[in-house]
């Protein structure tokens, strides 16, 4: 072993120095793409970017498929989450084993991205809508997959950086994060995964007028955080937006250079055809805009993880072997207790458990089927609710779906929200779909693929195609696609809904499960508009319970409804996301009361759209989004979750910070309770939370049985971003301890004191833009700038120390000239401290302008008179 970048005793550093200083610029260029190819004369083998690996190995055939990230998330046990990820690894390098090519060790997962909007089309790749949560789950599954050994068995990446919550437009669309925001919310969810995953992967969207994958942030605060080189991968085209769709540079080489100097290092671009990006940054070599070191930094990025996974070293070295070899079926049991554990009890009247019934019907378009989402892995086997149930009791079956006739022809329809509608034929049972010609044929088992194209909605007697947009018409007898709307028959043939009531109606309880298509009306590309049950399943549920009041709502889904009349009417409704293999088993087990209802929600369900903030809207303190700040009362809160006992919570003592409770299971079987803490500031310079979550702990309780348990949050958990001084604050305050079953159910609270700071009025010597109090009307722009939406549109600084007499000097600009107003207490009637043109258009300029007197403390109002309006920031003297 006479290289040093082969030898395990070398520190990481050392061998990728090594290695890089034996490759020629065109080697190490080759690395900088997601297929890097191999280098024969050193023996360094071809290597991929990315394998998927959310809930499970994905993509690559069968493989234990676990609950979605939602659901995993919902078991509140960091512990159950590694072995899911540990579980992950382990088939990842079996199929690494068979084929090297195919299976990258580098997996990208988890998503780390806050669940602050459950219309987000991706909610079910997330944990939580509490980062700090998310951050926590998020370090357990990455410690999974990586393993605790000093070799890497799989390369976490965290998923996506930053401030990505929508679909609809995502590659062109800017998340407005104001400094409180960034620092408050979306970075503590990002930063803990940091010391298990060892890559990043930055999202297709822009934040604050910059695109995020050329955001500072990656250097200046992941890196910084992070314990080892970190490797910064693009999302799948990603690269290309940057000149094309986003426009942000005018040509591929500058917008490539830029990204590499801003901390990308793999290029996810043109799949496995490296050319373009590679002749891309030779030109940005060739002009000056990339060096050779800017190179060398990225291909050591890249050849540290290499380094880490034991890509070099001896056999011996390089394989991690914490565990054995996997087998296939290896993780059946595990997948079913993570199923169980997933699932959360939101309602119960005493319906639940069942209780030995002589005859069970199972009812919807989810009874007998499972779903696979785009990030799942093949299903080796499918246990579905009816099969579970079935092995308990005699079942009667009924997806409860209507027959019509179109034009001619028959189909079963399943209604899946939104107005999408999937048409089944009774002949072969397979579902309409269009060829990529536009040929209609129903030759698909149901909605499936990338480019979903075996769904439809009516529309003014119309059927369109949603795909392609084109309408469904009768010719010759076929159905064929049209470009303009056709008149076509709509004939109900049978009632899903009287069919579904009349078998409940025979049954001693009715199971109606109910809920999502993960690739339909709510998926990567596609958020929701609503939070509604599909109209088609809402009404067989409430046929079902008119039939047989002993009616069961189980959902399965990977995001919220808004379920208001199941809660009011329905005796017991439980939820889950779709839970994988073992599904049905796990459903079975919460059901008959084999397991205590264990899944606590990980967000908000609230009760409609309409309490939502528009999608587009990141601040969450402004609009009083998530359960921290959301005043309304929600249908379930976050961290709610029912048991099939009863908890009692007792004697609440403080010392200092620390917490101790009593909790006793009151009830007559044995139980788990989530025991939750949360604190809140009573005072504040800031706007703070209602309610936040500091930590919990899972307590197993026979009957009778109490606990004392005992929280003492770190002191710099309580810390909020001080936008005067551009740093995180403990300030001097009085907080409550609160403690319960959910953020809403707090059953016991206290106070207690926190030393910290006391913050003093701003000094006026220089105000940044962005660093203000609250705004109205403003967007926050690239170059740390702040633009008026409208006018009369302001941004707030509070508490502003003035002296008698002074100046100002504002760099602003506008695009046609314009004009802002400094006023005192109130934008609209305040005393005017100053009004100060703007020149325009062109870059920005400074303008000075005389003050006046304004002796003392006052809250500062910029309020600009004209659309169009970008300020960087004032100066005082």
């Amino acid at each position: 072993m006479n290289e040093p970048f082969r030898d395990p005793a070398h520190p990481t550093a050392h061998r990728v120095a090594d290695l890089l200083a034996r490759l020629t610029l065109e080697e190490k260029l080759s690395l900088l793409h997601q297929h890097q190819p191999a280098i024969p004369r050193l023996g360094v083998k071809a290597f991929r970017t990315g394998t998927e690996a959310l809930h499970g190995l994905a993509w690559l055939g069968p493989a234990t498929v676990f609950p979605q990230a939602v659901g995993l998330a919902s078991t509140w046990d960091p512990e159950l989450v590694e072995r899911v990820g540990a579980a992950t690894a382990e088939e990842v390098l079996a199929c690494h084993r068979k084929d090297p090519a195919g299976a990258s060790r580098n997996v990208w997962a988890p998503v780390v991205n806050p669940l602050r909007d459950p219309r987000w089309g991706r909610n079910e790749e997330g944990y939580s809508e509490d980062p700090w949560l998310t951050g926590l789950l998020a370090t357990a599954y990455a410690t999974g997959l990586r393993g605790r050994g000093p070799v890497l068995r799989t390369a976490p990446t965290l998923k996506h950086f930053l401030g990505y919550n929508n679909e609809t437009d995502r590659c062109v669309t800017s998340s407005n994060l104001p400094p409180r925001v960034l620092h408050e919310y979306e970075l503590p969810a990002f930063l803990p995964p940091l010391q298990a995953a060892v890559a990043v992967m930055p999202s297709y969207n822009l934040v604050n007028g910059r695109p995020a994958h050329l955001s500072p942030l990656i250097n200046d605060v992941l890196r910084a955080a992070a314990p080892d080189e970190l490797l910064v991968v693009s999302d799948a085209y990603a690269p290309g937006n940057l000149y094309g769709l986003q426009a942000y540079h005018p040509d591929a080489p500058t917008a490539y250079a830029a990204a590499v100097k801003a901390g990308l290092d793999s290029f996810t671009q043109d799949d496995d055809r490296p050319a373009d990006t590679l002749a891309h940054l030779r030109t940005a070599l060739e002009r000056g805009l990339l060096d050779e070191q800017d190179v060398d930094r990225a291909a050591g990025h890249v050849l540290s993880i290499r380094v880490r996974l034991g890509e070099f070293d001896d056999e011996a070295s390089a394989e991690p072997g914490e565990s054995a070899p996997y087998t296939p079926g290896q993780h059946q049991d595990l997948a079913r207790e993570a199923a169980a554990r997933s699932i959360v009890l939101l309602k119960n009247e005493g319906l639940l458990p069942l209780r030995a019934p002589l005859r069970v019907a199972v009812i919807g378009q989810l009874a007998d089927t499972l779903m696979e989402d785009w990030y799942s892995g093949t299903l080796p086997y499918a246990v579905t609710a009816l099969q579970g149930m079935a092995e308990r009791c005699e079942t009667v079956f009924c997806e409860g779906v209507d027959r019509v006739a179109v034009g001619g022809h028959e189909f079963d329809v399943f209604d899946w929200g939104g107005g999408a509608l999937a048409l089944r034929s009774p002949l072969n049972g397979q579902f309409l779909s269009a060829d990529e010609e536009g040929r209609l044929a129903c030759d698909q088992p149901g909605p499936n693929g990338w480019e979903v194209r075996q769904t439809f909605r009516r529309a003014d007697g119309a059927l369109r195609h949603l795909h392609s947009g084109r309408y469904v018409a009768e010719e010759d007898g076929r159905l064929v696609l049209a470009d303009e709307p056709a008149a076509l028959s709509w004939e109900l043939l049978s009632s899903g809904a009287r069919q579904a009531a009349e078998l409940a109606a025979t049954a001693d309880v009715a199971v109606v499960v109910a809920g999502d298509h993960p690739l339909v009306n709510g998926r990567e590309t596609e958020d929701r508009t609503d939070l509604d049950l599909p109209a088609a399943q809402e009404a067989v549920l409430r046929a079902v319970h008119a039939a047989n009041p002993a009616t069961v709502l189980v959902l399965s889904s990977g995001y919220p409804f808004g379920i208001t009349w199941a809660d009011e009417h329905v005796p017991a409704i439980v939820w889950s996301s779709h839970g994988g293999q073992e599904y049905g088993h796990a459903l079975a087990e919460v059901l008959f009361g084999d397991r205590d209802p264990e899944g606590r929600l990980t967000q908000t369900w609230y009760r409609d759209a309409c309490e939502l903030p528009d999608l587009l809207d990141y601040d969450i303190i402004a609009s009083d989004a998530t359960y921290l700040y959301y005043r309304g009362a929600p249908l379930y809160p976050f961290g709610h979750g029912l048991s099939y006992t009863a908890f009692a919570y007792t004697d609440l003592t403080m010392d200092g910070a620390r917490a101790e409770v009593t909790v006793t299971n009151t009830g007559e079987r044995e139980g788990v309770e989530v025991v939750q803490f949360y604190t809140h500031q009573r005072r504040s310079r800031v706007k703070q939370p209602l309610r936040r979550l500091r930590g919990f702990e899972r307590v197993r309780l026979a009957p009778g049985q109490s606990a004392r348990v005992s929280f003492e949050p770190d002191r710099r958990d309580l810390a909020f971003w001080d936008v005067t001084r551009g740093r995180l604050v403990v300030e001097e305050a009085t907080h409550l301890m609160m403690v319960g079953r959910s953020a809403r159910d707090l059953r016991l609270c206290a106070a207690f004191d926190v030393e910290g700071e006391r913050i003093p009025p701003r000094d006026p010597g220089e105000l940044r833009a962005v660093d203000h109090d609250e705004y109205d009307a403003i967007t926050f722009t690239d170059r740390d700038t702040v633009r008026g939406e409208a006018p009369g549109a302001w941004i707030l600084y509070r508490q502003v120390a003035f002296a008698a007499h002074g100046s100002c000097v504002i760099t602003a600009a506008s695009a046609g000239g314009a004009m802002l107003t400094l006023r005192l207490g109130d934008p609209l009637s305040g005393q005017v401290l100053a009004t100060v043109p703007v020149p325009g258009p062109g870059a920005l300029a400074e303008t000075r302008c005389d003050l006046a007197s304004a002796a003392g403390v006052h809250d500062l109002y910029v309020v600009f008179e004209n659309e169009g309006v970008t300020l960087s920031g004032m100066r005082f003297a």
